[in-house]
């Protein structure tokens, strides 16, 4: 079902990129609870299998519905662009109970079962508890999981912003949004998002926060209701070589299966890249490589999105894999 985005004039003026350490630490609570997200992260799942078994999320997975609403205040749009973790999570920690409830009380109600468990009662009988419990878990998250690699994952989002802050500067709002998913298109001042959940809203000079992030793929999600500001998060550009180690040279096991020109295209595309520049990163005709990556895309091996004249090459979870030789 579609979201909907309604841009006045003064909204072009205030959209902006955001990195949020916080919605990054969410999305990690989510992705842990859905196999459907795993692919390109299965290295990384790998590495914190035991300390993520160590942690209760039990409590932040019950406000995740599959399908539903999830509240707010307890991962609100980011404060700046480039707010750090304590600075957010003191901010959920500041949420004003009564509003913090109704909230809660509207995500619990999307869970079968869950408005009426003994967690939820007590939740709604004392909200300022409640925030207490949701905020300490979210910190236990992110330092156990995603502090160790921050340093990392903010590299990865920020390199995404200065990409499509290009671009927004070479094509405008209107072209940059459906380039950043498929699942966004753009029609004479209104967005429209395909995701899981049905949502309309005249944005009133507010503007847009651009929100790329790690751990939402595949999902795009346009979120927060009012008064908090429009927010889309949308997967990031190059995760398909975040948790691979770059290779001293091509496994011999994928030359034997793909042939060498096929493996070296594959090995190549540590970050997504077009025809003419793996032609010249790796000398080769620009004709031979598209042939090559024709082969590796219908294989699925590669996806292409198209960028302006571009069409960019990048890995799938499969790819990564056989590039990676399995690790």
């Amino acid at each position: 079902m579609p979201s909907r985005l309604y841009f006045g004039e003064d909204d072009f003026l205030r959209c902006r990129f955001a990195v949020s350490p916080l919605w990054e630490t969410q999305e990690v609570v989510r992705t842990l609870k859905r196999p459907e997200r795993h692919g390109y992260h299965a290295p990384w799942l790998r590495r914190i299998g035991a300390a993520a078994a160590g942690l209760d999320l039990a409590p932040l997975w019950l406000l995740m519905p599959q399908t539903g609403h999830c509240p707010d205040w307890l991962c609100p749009p980011p404060i700046g662009p480039s707010a750090t973790f304590e600075q957010e999570i003191a901010a959920v920690r500041a949420a004003d109970p009564a509003r913090a409830r109704e909230d809660t009380a509207r995500s619990l109600a999307d869970t079968p079962g869950a408005l009426e468990s003994a967690r939820g009662r007590a939740w709604l009988r004392q909200p300022t508890r409640m925030i207490e419990e949701l905020a300490d878990a979210m910190e236990a998250v992110w330092h156990t999981l995603v502090a160790p690699d921050w340093p990392r994952l903010r590299a990865l989002l920020e390199a995404d912003i200065a990409f499509h802050s290009r671009r927004l500067a070479e094509v405008g709002l209107g072209v940059l949004l459906p380039e950043i998913s498929r699942d966004c298109a753009w029609d004479a001042g209104t967005l429209t998002v395909s995701f899981r959940g049905e949502h309309e809203r005249l944005l009133g000079g507010q503007g847009l926060v651009l929100l790329p992030s790690v751990f939402i793929w595949p999902n795009v999600v346009s979120t927060f209701e009012h008064p908090w500001q429009p927010t889309l998060a949308y997967p990031a550009r190059g995760i398909g070589a975040l948790w691979t180690e770059p290779a001293d040279h091509t496994p011999d096991a994928l030359l034997r299966l793909l042939g060498r020109g096929r493996a070296t295209v594959l090995a190549a595309l540590d970050e997504p890249a077009s025809t003419t520049a793996l032609a010249h990163r790796l000398r080769l005709a620009p004709s031979s490589v598209s042939a090559h990556l024709t082969v590796l895309r219908d294989a699925g091996l590669l996806t292409a999105r198209r960028y302006g004249h571009q069409v960019l090459y990048e890995r799938t979870p499969l790819g990564i894999a056989l590039a990676s030789g399995g690790d």
